[in-house]
């Protein structure tokens, strides 16, 4: 096999205390034509000087600097200085196994239509203690909508397309096809556990920096789903953290994640409707849950005339939820009030309604 070079792309902020291990992991790897391009997205702590202790002789360590713009900015700076026939990108709290890079790489070679491949992950805490051994189909539940056979046309096991790989499992399966219809009832894939083609990537583009602060990855990998057939290689081949104070994916960034899905998923649906090949229900289903999303995010926050805007769309849609009417008349009364009512409905949500 070949060795191509693989560029990838690592933002980060203020995240010195952890940088070096997800950069380790990548000079690690068992395909060792691998360049790192660091970018600091503005870092306020040690970043720099410990990038600087930590990989100054190393060609292929390349540490960029800018102004802090958000983690899309920050990606595209690196995607911009990429020179690597694929790319891949890691957030800087993430570590990657070993063999992450040779097996996607084989996996690409065996089906050159895809453009694309992804994988499961492990996830871990803070402390690096394992949580949930496949956390992919937990985190992203735009899986449940499909049982197995339904999201991928083909599928074979990982030692039929690469016999000569040493890890993982050779019991491993690999699916592929084309999935953009199924992505529009949400996230499939996990951004640290990409790799991409160079010709795939270039279509692409790259992130969109208008989606602030998160869920700018969703609309990233929707657009690299519509241009052609991907791949998934179904075993974690990375280490993701849960539970930092400092990630995207905290609860204090729900509201603007749930309104960057919205506005991903909008446009996308009255575009390319006719090359969708779902029902108008699941569409129907997906719209009125991220106006749901939104409006009980607004509520949380505190926002009553948002979240009564956006329950009412999404009710307009699907009448039928209970739970959503009780959210809206929460919002349409005074605070206290409120307050009151969004225990009744936490309560009526622990009761599994």
């Amino acid at each position: 096999m070949s060795t191509p070079l693989v560029s990838v792309i690592v933002p980060t902020f203020n995240r010195g205390y952890c940088l070096n291990r997800a950069v380790d992991s990548v000079l690690a790897q068992t395909h060792a034509n691998c360049e790192v391009i660091i970018v600091d997205d503005g870092s306020e702590d040690d970043t720099a000087e410990r990038v600087q202790n930590w990989y100054g002789g190393r060609k292929n360590v390349h540490y960029l600097w800018q102004e802090n713009q958000g983690v899309s900015a920050a990606r595209n700076t690196g995607l911009k200085a990429a020179g690597g026939d694929f790319i891949a990108l890691l957030d800087s709290d993430d570590l990657w196994l070993g063999w992450k890079i040779e097996a996607q790489l084989a996996v690409l070679a065996a089906l050159p239509e895809t453009g694309m491949c992804w994988t499961d992950m492990e996830a871990v805490d803070p402390a690096g203690m394992r949580l949930h051994e496949r956390y992919l189909r937990i985190m992203y539940n735009a899986y449940s909508y499909f049982g197995d056979g339904e999201l991928f046309q083909n599928g074979a096991p990982l030692s039929q397309l690469a016999p000569n790989l040493a890890a993982p499992s050779p019991d491993v399966r690999v699916s592929w096809g084309d999935i953009f219809s199924q992505m529009v009832m949400g996230n499939l894939v996990h951004t640290s556990t990409v790799l991409l083609r160079r010709e795939r990537f270039d279509k692409v583009k790259g992130f969109d920096e208008a989606l602030k602060v998160t869920g700018e990855d969703y609309d990233f990998h929707l657009r690299t789903c519509r241009e052609g057939p991907v791949a998934f290689l179904d075993a974690p081949s990375i280490l993701y953290q849960i539970g930092g104070a400092d990630q995207l994916t905290h609860p204090k960034h729900m509201l603007k994640m749930a309104q960057n899905f919205v506005q991903t998923i909008e446009p996308v649906i009255a575009r390319d409707r006719a090359r969708i090949n779902l029902p108008d229900s699941m569409l129907r289903k997906v719209l009125a849950g991220g106006h749901a999303w939104v409006g009980r995010e607004s509520l949380k926050m505190g926002l009553r005339s948002q979240a009564r805007r956006e329950l009412a769309k999404s009710l307009r849609t699907e009448p039928w939820h209970v739970k959503l009417w009780l959210m809206l008349v929460a919002a349409s009364l005074p605070g206290p009030v409120t307050s009151t009512l969004q225990e009744v409905y936490r309560w009526i949500s622990a009761g599994g309604e």
